[in-house]
């Protein structure tokens, strides 16, 4: 291919790429398969490294890259990012009103607008393409965050706009991705975040963008800081012109012509809000009409013409009864505040992490201290602090001890971490938090081997280590409490089946110091066989896609242990099966009958598990996700489907049934 018909076909991909992007992340009304996207961005990709001189800031290819950065370099709003004045009751809001309207009762109009709990930014266009991000920082003085903003994929890289274009909006991450990180974190030992406003600035201040990209953040745009486009009169039309040009706009937002439909609005969301997918902490309220705002002006600190109406955070209050420590299978020690039971945000609350000793310090919290505790993001309790002045003098004082409530080995902290660690491996609790951890579902899934079962055999000393589950016999269960006939050939049955699970399972129940599930699989997919795995370098492994630095010390020394040796010479001889046995790479293509399609299941199905039939479609290049949107490709209804049937059929989205599903998956 000559070097002009290259470039002319990079721009044309390029173009439909970036339409097909639009569609899929500020619409949310994809035109197209997930697989034919992923095979223009193949072929473009290919393109780009064959004429790498003719790759254009806009590809999206351009998404996640770039090395990462040893500090942000300061940018300066030219128009300072200004913060908003609170609000906190209906009467701040009248006030408000009154302000803007000079003190009369002149009725004016307003547009609300939900308050996103993220990260303020600003994106700078010139001639059409995206050339700058930054934070607000201080409202004059920013970090220039570019690079991590271009993985964030409704944010366009090209407008239809010339000259410049300064826009501000707030990222943010989706309720979604925010459990799946903080799962993915607990899995690796990781702090969890608070709330997803933490996780968005987090997420967005990594030096490496290639963090940030794996975070699924999203971005709202609500104004301009400097444009040098077309005149409109109001903020509302505003909002339009923004929504026509490409950015992603809160399809939430309501004009309203005076304030009683201000109230009625906030009244609305104030209840409404822990239906959305996303956090809001209020509603900002702003004049809408552009000449107003300039008369009305700004303080110091704050625009006359702008108010923020603040969530109230519900709180509530509590008494401490004691402190539980957990240890976990890497032997880190959690202490956990068990509570008097209180509703909070729906739901009743017993317990309450304190995470580790310097937070319990940092908060003199004491045993019988009454505490104000709340839900960070609505999702996760926490203990807000002790009331002080409810103290009676009874209280006690707790200390960590110096020695494993399990083992009585002494506790160390390691450098850089502020948990307090038993390094005991053969401490009793971590090697039983290690077993159940090995028999859950998402391991080696061992029915029948639940919590209560392994604490049983453990504590009669029928098993050990792993291997031990796989040399139990009849009689010796049997003989055990609640044990009968049926219930020990239905266990026996479920430890022989799971010795033929694929490597990924096993892989993931030896419980690998920072290896979580979707690592495990990578892993297995990658290397094939457990041989293979065990004699890999560091640079083997930093070499796979998703296994970084921390990942490839922990599996390089976790495989260096002579026990772990032993352990697995003694799983081979009892029959474990060592090798992945999914679909290899190179059998993922577009020619897999769940390709590139995303899937939801539904309904009581007669023949396969949930677990079983997500497994099956998964292999089969499928992804299965839990609320059906314009996103999804295919409904698999069973008995009782519900209202995930009606929403499919409302949508036009391409239903089965259990038949169906079975029919595909065993030709």
């Amino acid at each position: 291919m000559d070097k002009q018909k290259a470039a002319n076909q990079i721009k044309a991909l390029v173009e439909l790429l970036n339409q097909y992007g639009y569609e899929y992340y500020v619409l949310d009304q994809p035109s197209v398969p997930d697989a034919e996207y992923d095979e223009k961005l193949r072929e473009l990709s290919q393109l780009e490294q064959e004429y790498p001189e003719l790759k254009v800031d806009d590809s999206p290819t351009q998404r996640v890259g770039g090395k990462p950065l040893d500090a942000f370099k300061k940018v300066q709003h030219n128009v300072p990012m200004l913060s908003l004045g609170n609000a906190f009751n209906e009467q701040d809001l009248r006030d408000f009103a009154k302000r803007a309207s000079g003190g009369t009762d002149e009725p004016i109009t307003f547009v609300c607008e939900l308050k996103i709990d993220g990260l303020a930014i600003s994106l700078t266009y010139e001639n059409g393409k995206f050339v700058r991000g930054a934070t607000r920082g201080d409202g004059t003085t920013g970090e220039d965050i570019t690079n991590n903003l271009k993985t964030i994929r409704s944010i366009p890289l090209s407008i239809k706009e010339k000259g410049t274009l300064e826009v501000r909006g707030e990222a943010f991450m989706p309720h979604k991705s925010f459990l799946a990180l903080n799962e993915a974190r607990e899995e690796k030992e990781e702090e969890p975040f608070a709330n997803p406003r933490n996780a968005a600035a987090g997420s967005l201040r990594q030096l490496d963008p290639k963090i940030a990209a794996k975070r699924n953040l999203d971005i709202f745009l609500y104004g301009v800081g400097e444009w040098d486009g077309s005149p409109i009169s109001t903020h509302s039309e505003r909002l339009e012109q923004l929504k026509q040009l490409g950015f992603k706009t809160n399809p939430e937002w309501r004009k309203c012509t005076n304030i009683d439909e201000v109230i009625e609005y906030v009244t609305y969301w104030t209840e409404e809000r822990p239906n959305l997918s996303y956090e809001i902490d209020g509603i900002v309220v702003k004049v809408d009409d552009l000449n107003q705002q300039e008369e009305l002006g700004y303080t110091a600190k704050s625009p006359r013409w702008a108010i923020a109406y603040k969530f109230p955070a519900e709180e509530a209050i509590t008494k401490l009864r004691e402190i539980e420590l957990s240890i976990g299978r890497t032997g880190v020690i959690t202490p956990t505040a068990i509570l008097d039971p209180v509703k909070v945000a729906g739901t009743t609350v017993q317990r309450a992490s304190l995470h580790n000793e310097d937070l319990i310090r940092e908060q003199d919290i004491r045993i019988g201290d009454t505490l104000v505790i709340k839900k960070a993001g609505d999702i996760i309790p926490k203990v807000v602090r002790a009331v002080i002045e409810k103290r009676t003098g009874e209280e006690k004082e707790f200390h960590m001890p110096t020695e494993c409530p399990a083992c009585g080995s002494e506790l160390v902290r390691l450098e850089e971490e502020v948990a307090l660690r038993c390094i005991n491996p053969n401490c009793p609790a971590q090697l039983m938090e290690g077993l159940i951890h090995f028999v859950s579902r998402n391991a080696m899934n061992i029915d029948g081997l639940g919590e209560k079962v392994i604490i049983q055999l453990f504590q009669e000393k029928l098993i050990h280590t792993m291997a031990d589950l796989y040399r139990l016999n009849r009689e010796e269960l049997l003989r055990l409490e609640r044990m009968g006939e049926k219930s020990v050939t239905n266990l026996l049955e479920s430890i022989e089946t799971s010795k033929g699970n694929s490597l990924e399972r096993l892989l993931f129940g030896l419980g690998i110091r920072f290896i979580g599930a979707k690592a495990a699989k990578t892993l297995a997919m990658e290397f094939e066989t457990m041989e293979k795995l065990q004699v890999a370098t560091f640079d083997d492994l930093i070499a796979v896609d998703e296994i970084g630095d921390k990942m490839a010390d922990s599996i390089v020394q976790y495989f260096s242990e002579d026990k772990v040796t032993e352990l697995l010479n003694d799983l081979r001889e009892l029959n474990l099966n060592m090798e992945y046995t999914g679909p290899k790479k190179a059998q993922l293509d577009d020619d897999s009958v769940f390709a590139g399609k995303t899937v939801v299941l539904t309904g009581k199905m007669e023949e396969f598990s949930r677990d079983k039939a997500k497994e099956m479609i998964e292999s089969l290049g499928g992804t299965v996700t839990g609320s059906v949107s314009k996103k999804t490709d295919l409904l698999i209804a069973g008995e009782d489907a519900g209202s995930k049937y009606d929403k499919a059929q409302s949508l036009g989205i391409e239903i089965w049934d259990e038949a169906q599903l079975k029919d595909v998956v065993e030709r």
